[in-house]
């Protein structure tokens, strides 16, 4: 089973893979993207009865997008993906999706993934 996650917007969106069954979620994460991204994918693997040890394959959006955003899902994807031992690969971008899957299907594994935000990030500064 491969899974696919974009967490570029506030609205995280994962894409769950198995041979020719394709599932899609939607959550509305706002700021509690850190806190509950692990509990979201748990939950809909659960859904259809698979453990994070069926995850054969892993594919991520690395940008343009949220700088936060990005950060949070591709370190969880990251971790996951070594502590698996699974293959991981990003794409930027429009078709994105197909790439990545294209990317897995070619058994190329990028071990570790690093967002592309697009630009400089717009940090706001302290107010102390």
């Amino acid at each position: 089973m491969i899974l696919l996650l974009n967490t570029s917007t506030s609205l995280c969106r994962l894409t769950i893979i198995d041979n020719e069954d394709h599932f899609e979620y939607e959550w509305q994460a706002d700021r509690q993207l850190a806190r509950g991204l692990h509990e979201f994918m748990h939950t809909k693997l659960q859904k259809h009865g698979w453990d994070w040890r069926d995850i054969s394959g892993i594919g991520a959006y690395l940008g343009p997008g949220s700088f936060t955003g990005l950060r949070i899902g591709l370190t969880v994807l990251n971790t996951l993906a070594d502590s698996l031992d699974v293959p991981i690969v990003g794409a930027a971008g429009d078709g994105w999706h197909k790439t990545v899957l294209l990317r897995l299907e070619k058994n190329e594994d990028d071990r570790i993934l690093l967002p592309q935000y697009g630009g400089a990030a717009h940090i706001t500064k302290p107010r102390k």
